[in-house]
């Protein structure tokens, strides 16, 4: 049994970790932080886990990094970008392992995150420590971690169905366009006018283009798998639903298709290259026959499902995949690394 904390555990992403971690075979929480919600129970902050035995006991505190590093061997940072470092930092020198969902690890560049996040890294020395913690293309580095950057749920949702294709060099660096659709809760638990359900309800919008932030660790980790540099336009949009993520791709094969032969040659590469990628994968789901994404079929899951088709006219490859941007997208990909870098089955709490 490990002994796990949550820092920042009010909002969706910590909400979410609480529920996976309350009823997860082998760990035990021992200490839950927010420091609006201190001195009250999980049961009272979250009266849907009031059921559980250990809600009504465990109390929220003031995050206290030093006090946490006594009580836990790894610690969830459920935190804004630019504060989880803050804590990352003294944990990691009292021997505690780290799984961050903010942004603050995921870049290797101090650049390139001041450029994106508009301030200087707040630990630039632990970024060449860190590990991007998408468990289907970086399991060996999580084992072996200390500190863990979990993905965030728009990269997910294009890496995942994307890196295979670079690596076999199924498809071309160059051109590649992502439209994603997210649920509110991507925005985070807050106040704000954009987010109240009259601003919501009945609205679909783009937002953060043409420079959304999760662009620097896209084109970072796209460009690894390239081994080239890699530019990504992305769009994301904000529909009227609480959770969901649905990502449509837009892709150039590097073999031309323009006879039926040819396109049924370039769909078998495909299917054998996500097959070869993906078929011991607990959590991706490769559609078959008519089938297509649907995030009815994600929510509350820690899977993503993939689909895609060959396009004649435009001669480019659709690939379309959902996940839960709360689970997959953030707090369920935290715990299957958590799985993975403590040697417990990677489904652990999660299936």
């Amino acid at each position: 049994m490990k002994t796990v904390a949550v820092i920042g555990a009010s909002g969706y992403s910590g909400e979410e970790l609480v529920r996976l971690l309350l009823n997860h075979p082998f760990v035990d929480l021992v200490a839950v932080t927010s420091r609006q919600s201190a001195g009250l129970t999980v049961a009272q902050v979250f009266p849907k886990f009031a059921s559980h035995p250990r809600s009504k006991v465990l109390r929220f505190s003031d995050p206290n990094a030093p006090v946490l590093a006594t009580q836990a061997d790894l610690v969830f940072l459920a935190l804004p970008h630019g504060v989880a470092a803050e804590f990352a930092v003294p944990l990691l020198d009292s021997g505690c392992t780290v799984i961050d969902l903010s942004a603050d690890f995921r870049l290797k560049s101090p650049a390139v995150y001041a450029e994106f996040y508009g301030h200087p890294h707040p630990a630039p020395s632990l970024l060449e420590k860190s590990v991007y913690g998408l468990p289907e293309l970086y399991r060996s580095q999580i084992q072996s971690a200390s500190l863990i950057a979990s993905p965030g749920c728009y990269p997910t949702s294009i890496l995942v169905p994307t890196v295979p294709l670079l690596r076999a060099g199924l498809i071309k660096s160059a051109g590649i366009i992502a439209d994603s659709l997210s649920g509110v809760s991507g925005a985070g638990r807050k106040a704000e006018l954009d987010y109240l359900f009259c601003e919501c309800n009945e609205s679909v919008r783009p937002y953060g283009i043409p420079k959304h932030r999760h662009l620097s660790e896209i084109e970072e980790q796209l460009s690894l798998a390239a081994g080239t540099p890699v530019t990504v336009q992305f769009t994301p949009h904000l529909v009227p639903v609480n959770r969901g993520i649905l990502t449509t791709l837009y892709l150039a094969p590097t073999h031309h298709f323009s006879s039926e032969t040819e396109a049924a040659a370039l769909a078998v590469r495909i299917a054998d290259c996500y097959r070869t990628a993906y078929a011991s994968e607990p959590f991706v789901r490769i559609l078959e026959g008519k089938a297509l994404p649907d995030t009815k079929n994600v929510v509350g899951t820690n899977v993503v499902e993939i689909a895609w088709r060959l396009d004649p006219r435009t001669g480019r490859l659709i690939v379309v995949s959902a996940e839960d941007n709360i689970i997959k997208g953030a707090s369920g990909q935290a715990v299957q690394s958590m799985n993975i870098v403590c040697g417990y089955p990677e489904t652990a709490g999660l299936i």
